[in-house]
């Protein structure tokens, strides 16, 4: 479902991020395809600096469909960036590679919160985002990083995700694997 970024896959991601109805809410937006391309190497580059982590999803048959991303990388918290192209929005594919992105990032990468800006306009994923049972709404909780976010006016919502918070929600749900080799070693 999840891949590392790769040059390979932009002429796909290029077209699925110019519809009208993704490109408003888009992070990296390029406005040629050749800017597409060099955005995504400066991507790969900034990822093997520590700077993000970025993957491309796939659909069941492994073509791109779209991407997530942990952007500003600090104190072990990002924020969160995933973009679908338009043909893939409301087919379930946004909650399965946030699941696949989130175990990476906190299981693997010592990643311990996400936090995710989101516009106020962008209803559909404000929705997606109160959905997951992992998410707190952090306008109050965060209040300065809530600030600093609509210094320049009220545009968006801050959400975050909390490490313990997704484990307990794995955990009630029986989906966290325990690996059972490291107690053997101990």
């Amino acid at each position: 479902m999840l891949k590392k970024r790769d040059l390979h896959d932009s002429h796909t991601l290029y077209e699925l991020m110019t519809h009208p109805d993704v490109f408003p809410f888009v992070r990296q937006k390029a406005a040629s395809y050749e800017e597409f391309l060099f955005i995504t190497k400066q991507t790969i580059e900034a990822e093997e600096r520590g700077e993000l982590i970025s993957r491309t999803i796939l659909d069941e048959w492994g073509a791109p469909i779209g991407t997530i991303n942990l952007f500003d990388i600090e104190n072990n918290a990002g924020f969160l960036g995933t973009w679908l192209g338009k043909p893939f929005h409301g087919k379930g594919y946004n909650s399965p590679a946030k699941d696949a992105f989130f175990q990476e990032l906190f299981y693997e990468m010592g990643i311990e919160t996400v936090f995710m800006r989101i516009r106020k306009v962008n209803i559909r994923s404000i929705k997606a985002a109160e959905k997951l049972p992992y998410v707190v709404n952090a306008n109050k909780t965060r209040e300065s990083i809530y600030e600093q976010l609509n210094a320049n006016g009220d545009v968006y919502d801050l959400y975050e995700i909390p490490k313990d918070q997704y484990t307990f929600h794995l955990m009630r749900t029986g989906t966290l694997q325990s690996d059972s080799s490291q107690l053997l070693e101990a």
